[in-house]
């Protein structure tokens, strides 16, 4: 009965949706390229923007692309195949410290912790991080967040990848699951809703978070070229409005409401998986409730990437982070 009437009170609500997208079908919508990182229900505010319209209401057409990797999705901004770029911010620090004069700039923050999921072969009901002492884990590209988070996690508790546990990061990103469930490995990290199908599969099973682990780190952001921000402020602003409103659908819905409006993006999962996978990151507050990056959270992720060794200099948050657009679409969210 509640999904029967959660899905009567869905269709209702994109009803009315639609039928102001329809009212801006026949004007002008500016097209952004977009490419993502990868897909997954960690992003759950980005789609709701686009299915509910909240792009379309700011003039705003996205044409998305899954890069599958955050060194995928700078190469495309940097060479003009993207215009805005959604990853990991460690993307942004890298090309910043390699001098690059029209670096790439965040202006709008999604996430707020590591929202990959530790995958064993066996249940772990009393899992402990000193379990993985003397194991294969398969953590993801060396100088991306899935790794370093991993790695900062286990450092924390006196295990050194390397030494105490092999870190093998010669799998590409989009592939880690696959060699896992083909064999290799005893671990591997996955985001959602990867990781609650394999628990449904029975193939593996979560034992723990990594993002509730490590704390909150700005995991994952929006960002553009210097130059692209400048000659275009109001389709940037109209980007975080969107993302703005995305996220505070997010926050005040549940993980059916939510799971009902995504799913046109998950064509492949089980609804009751999708509904899991926004539950765990809800429980874990994965997401970010405002587009704001909060500069101390900036601090601790160059702290991770230090620790890492992927850090040669700190960034200066006020040259890589761009908070106008993200304040100002929070006050007209609050009018």
């Amino acid at each position: 009965m509640r999904k029967l009437l959660v899905m009567l009170m869905f269709v209702v609500a994109i009803g009315g949706l639609m039928a102001g997208c329809n009212r801006n079908r026949d004007d002008d919508l500016t097209t952004v390229r977009l490419s993502e990182v990868t897909r997954s229900v960690f992003y759950a505010p980005q789609y709701v923007a686009i299915e509910l319209g909240f792009f379309a209401d700011e003039g705003i057409h996205i044409d998305l692309v899954t890069s599958d990797g955050a060194d995928r999705v700078m190469t495309a901004l940097l060479s003009g195949a993207a215009d805005i770029g959604f990853s990991g911010p460690e993307a942004t620090i890298y090309v910043f410290n390699e001098g690059r004069i029209d670096h790439a700039v965040v202006f709008a923050q999604v996430t707020k912790r590591d929202g990959s999921f530790l995958i064993a072969r066996e249940p772990m009901p009393d899992f402990q991080w000193d379990d993985i002492r003397g194991s294969h884990i398969l953590p993801g590209r060396r100088g991306g967040m899935p790794f370093m988070a991993l790695e900062y996690v286990v450092r924390g508790y006196g295990i050194e990848p390397g030494v105490d546990v092999e870190f093998d990061n010669s799998i590409a990103f989009a592939a880690m699951v696959g060699a896992f469930l083909g064999g290799t490995g005893d671990f591997v990290t996955a985001f959602e809703p990867v990781a609650s199908t394999i628990e449904l599969e029975g193939r593996g099973y979560v034992v723990a978070s990594v993002g509730e682990a490590s704390g909150e780190i700005p995991y994952t952001a929006y960002y553009a070229l210097a130059s692209f921000i400048e000659e275009n402020p109001e389709i940037i602003q109209g980007f975080t409005n969107a993302i703005a409103r995305g996220q505070q659908w997010v926050q005040n819905n549940s993980p059916e409401d939510i799971a009902y409006v995504i799913s046109p993006f998950f064509p492949d999962a089980d609804f009751e998986i999708l509904t899991s996978a926004i539950a765990r990151y809800q429980e874990i507050d994965a997401f970010s409730a405002t587009p704001v990056m909060i500069e101390d959270s900036f601090d601790r992720l160059q702290r991770v990437m230090e620790s890492a060794g992927e850090l040669t200099q700190l960034a200066p948050f006020d040259r890589l982070i761009n908070n106008r657009f993200a304040e100002r679409a929070i006050e007209e969210l609050g009018r």
